[in-house]
Parts: structure tokens; sequence; C-alpha cells
């Protein structure tokens, strides 16, 4: 309930209302708007890739030596943006925050991003979709990336104040997932109408738990 619902102070009850999909309380790191569906995947690390590999000591003799280093993590950087392109992937959606070179270049090839996702969040969207995170450095960086969830649109959301990441997945389960938008005066009413909703889905649950049994 706590992913499915959002609490807007300073609007009327009267606002309230019930949007098919997703509501993600991020603001986009980058927006490219895309027509019709779109394919989505899920990362769980940065996608600048590191200088040295894991448990191996990084030396760097000269600033020429540390400038080519970096330069090569930068064309790493492009690449794999541009084979997320190739792949049809638009929107990018990550549980850490990307440095700057990954959004530019997420922006150059029309790739949006929406970062810092909570484990809960990430958790649902895994749920709805069927699909685990993508590990872009493996042994082939080039791989047909598989990795991928459909969204019919992604878009911004301005709740009251804040802006949001409004995108609606196509579902693997039977489960089509709804997000609750409750306006209110003030925040101690919104927390009164959600925790009355909540008792109210917990009580259907038990309801139709017994009805099925």
């Amino acid at each position: 309930f706590a992913e499915l619902h959002a609490a807007v102070a300073g609007l009327p009850l009267a606002s309230s209302r019930v949007l098919p999909g997703l509501v993600l309380r991020r603001d986009f790191a980058a927006y490219c708007p895309v027509g019709g569906d779109l394919r989505a995947v899920l990362v769980t690390e940065p996608l600048r890739p590191p200088l040295p590999a894991p448990g191996v000591e990084f030396v760097v003799d000269s600033e020429s030596q540390y400038q080519a280093s970096l330069r090569w993590s930068s064309r790493r950087t492009e690449a794999l943006m541009k084979h997320l392109w190739s792949n049809n992937v638009k929107l990018l959606l990550s549980s850490v925050k990307q440095e700057e070179v990954v959004i530019y270049y997420a922006k150059l090839y029309g790739v949006s991003v929406v970062e810092c996702l909570s484990l809960e969040e990430m958790a649902l969207i895994r749920e709805i979709t069927g699909v685990s995170p993508y590990a872009p450095f493996g042994d082939n960086i080039h791989r047909e990336i598989t990795e991928t969830a459909v969204a019919a649109f992604c878009q911004p959301l301005l709740l009251g104040s804040q802006r949001c990441v409004h995108v609606g997945f196509t579902s693997v389960c039977a489960f089509q997932p709804h997000c609750l938008i409750l306006c209110g005066p003030v925040d101690g009413v919104n927390e009164q109408h959600a925790a009355a909703l909540q008792g109210a889905f917990t009580m259907l649950q038990q309801l139709f738990k017994r009805v099925d049994q």
C-alpha cells in the first residue's frame, strides 16, 4: 500500500483520484519523451564503469595516464548507452544515483532516467514486470538485452509542488497496478484517510481469504 498511494497536502479532498500504473515519487534525472510503448531496464549499480576491477589496485603514474583512464571510462559509458538505444531501451530505472556522464549520454541517445528508487519500489516493479536487474558489465557488453519491461507510457506528473514519474507497465500477472492519489488540506488529514483505506483493504483481504476457504 505504501508504494501504491501518494498523499498531496494543500488540495481539496475532491481532487483525489485513482491513476492506472505506478507513481514514482522521484523526478526524472533525464527525460526524453517517447510516444507509444517503450522498453525499460532496471539497474542496481552505477553505469559508469569503475577504473579498477574489483579487488585490483589501480595505480596512476601521471596526469596524462589518469586523463586517458577517464576517457576510456567515458567511451565505455557512451558505448553502453548506445547499446541500450540500439536495443530500443528508452527508460532506465535505477536504485542508485548515476554520475553526470551517464545522464549526459542518456540524454544524447534519448533514454529517460529515474534514479534513487527505493528497494520496495524496485521489488514492486520486478513483481509487476517479471524482469530482473540488468547487469551491464559482464563478459559481453554488446550481448542482446533480454531483461526488459514494457511500459505503455512514461511521463512527468506534478502532485502539488512535487514532480513525480507516472509509468504504466504491462503486467505479466493478474495484478494490474493502480495508484491512489489522496488529497487533503493538511498532512494529518491525508494520513488519517490513508490509514482508514489501508485498514479497509486489509479487511477485504481477510474477507476474501475466508470466502476462498
